[in-house]
Protein backbone atom coordinates (compact mmCIF):
# COMPACT_ATOMS: atom_id res chain seq x y z
CA UNK A 1 0.00 0.00 0.00
CA UNK A 2 1.09 3.53 -0.53
CA UNK A 3 1.29 6.16 -3.25
CA UNK A 4 1.59 4.79 -6.76
CA UNK A 5 5.04 5.15 -8.35
CA UNK A 6 5.62 8.11 -10.64
CA UNK A 7 7.89 8.49 -13.66
CA UNK A 8 11.17 10.35 -12.88
CA UNK A 9 10.49 13.17 -15.36
CA UNK A 10 7.07 13.73 -13.81
CA UNK A 11 8.58 13.81 -10.32
CA UNK A 12 10.90 16.64 -11.37
CA UNK A 13 8.03 18.61 -12.91
CA UNK A 14 5.76 18.09 -9.89
CA UNK A 15 8.53 19.10 -7.45
CA UNK A 16 8.99 22.38 -9.35
CA UNK A 17 5.27 23.17 -9.04
CA UNK A 18 4.62 21.51 -5.67
CA UNK A 19 7.63 21.44 -3.32
CA UNK A 20 5.65 19.17 -0.94
CA UNK A 21 5.87 16.42 -3.56
CA UNK A 22 9.33 15.44 -2.31
CA UNK A 23 7.71 14.11 0.90
CA UNK A 24 5.70 11.69 -1.23
CA UNK A 25 8.85 10.31 -2.84
CA UNK A 26 10.42 9.46 0.52
CA UNK A 27 8.14 6.47 1.07
CA UNK A 28 8.20 3.19 -0.78
CA UNK A 29 5.74 3.18 -3.68
CA UNK A 30 2.72 0.89 -3.53
CA UNK A 31 0.10 -0.57 -5.83
CA UNK A 32 -2.81 1.48 -4.58
CA UNK A 33 -3.42 4.47 -2.38
CA UNK A 34 -5.96 7.06 -1.38
CA UNK A 35 -5.54 8.90 -4.70
CA UNK A 36 -6.64 5.77 -6.57
CA UNK A 37 -9.60 5.10 -4.28
CA UNK A 38 -10.90 8.61 -3.64
CA UNK A 39 -9.66 10.34 -6.78
CA UNK A 40 -10.92 10.03 -10.32
CA UNK A 41 -9.09 10.16 -13.63
CA UNK A 42 -9.51 13.94 -13.75
CA UNK A 43 -8.47 14.65 -10.14
CA UNK A 44 -5.76 17.31 -10.16
CA UNK A 45 -2.17 16.28 -9.33
CA UNK A 46 -2.25 18.60 -6.30
CA UNK A 47 -5.38 16.94 -4.91
CA UNK A 48 -3.84 13.51 -5.52
CA UNK A 49 -0.73 14.69 -3.65
CA UNK A 50 -2.88 15.77 -0.69
CA UNK A 51 -4.50 12.33 -0.59
CA UNK A 52 -1.09 10.61 -0.75
CA UNK A 53 0.31 12.81 2.03
CA UNK A 54 -2.75 12.08 4.17
CA UNK A 55 -2.04 8.36 3.79
CA UNK A 56 1.64 8.83 4.66
CA UNK A 57 0.84 10.85 7.78
CA UNK A 58 -1.87 8.45 8.98
CA UNK A 59 -0.31 5.12 8.08
CA UNK A 60 -1.50 2.06 10.01
CA UNK A 61 -2.18 -1.60 9.35
CA UNK A 62 -5.90 -0.92 9.73
CA UNK A 63 -5.71 1.84 7.09
CA UNK A 64 -3.99 -0.62 4.74
CA UNK A 65 -6.73 -3.20 5.25
CA UNK A 66 -9.39 -0.56 4.59
CA UNK A 67 -7.51 0.57 1.48
CA UNK A 68 -7.38 -2.98 0.12
CA UNK A 69 -11.13 -3.37 0.60
CA UNK A 70 -11.88 0.05 -0.89
CA UNK A 71 -9.63 -0.73 -3.86
CA UNK A 72 -11.56 -3.93 -4.53
CA UNK A 73 -14.81 -1.98 -4.38
CA UNK A 74 -13.39 0.66 -6.75
CA UNK A 75 -12.18 -1.95 -9.23
CA UNK A 76 -15.55 -3.71 -9.25
CA UNK A 77 -17.62 -0.50 -9.50
CA UNK A 78 -18.00 0.52 -13.18
CA UNK A 79 -18.45 4.24 -12.44
CA UNK A 80 -15.04 4.34 -10.72
CA UNK A 81 -13.33 3.96 -14.09
CA UNK A 82 -15.05 6.98 -15.62
CA UNK A 83 -12.86 9.70 -17.02
CA UNK A 84 -13.71 13.33 -17.57
CA UNK A 85 -17.50 13.60 -18.08
CA UNK A 86 -18.46 14.37 -21.68
CA UNK A 87 -14.89 14.03 -22.95
CA UNK A 88 -14.28 10.46 -24.01
CA UNK A 89 -10.79 9.88 -25.38
CA UNK A 90 -10.53 8.67 -28.96
CA UNK A 91 -8.54 5.41 -28.90
CA UNK A 92 -7.51 5.87 -32.53
CA UNK A 93 -6.29 9.44 -32.08
CA UNK A 94 -2.67 8.53 -31.34
CA UNK A 95 -2.35 5.97 -34.11
CA UNK A 96 -4.27 8.03 -36.65
CA UNK A 97 -6.78 5.20 -37.00
CA UNK A 98 -10.49 5.39 -36.39
CA UNK A 99 -11.76 2.72 -33.98
CA UNK A 100 -13.84 -0.04 -35.57
CA UNK A 101 -17.50 0.45 -34.66
CA UNK A 102 -18.56 -2.90 -36.11
CA UNK A 103 -17.29 -4.96 -33.19
CA UNK A 104 -15.12 -7.28 -35.31
CA UNK A 105 -11.85 -5.79 -34.10
CA UNK A 106 -10.47 -5.61 -37.62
Amino acid sequence: MGPRPERPEMIQAYERDMPEFRFRTRVKAGLTGYAQVYGKYNTSPYDKLKLDLFYIENYSLWQDIKLILMTLKTVLKPSAAEGVPGEQPDPGAQSGRTPDKGGTGR
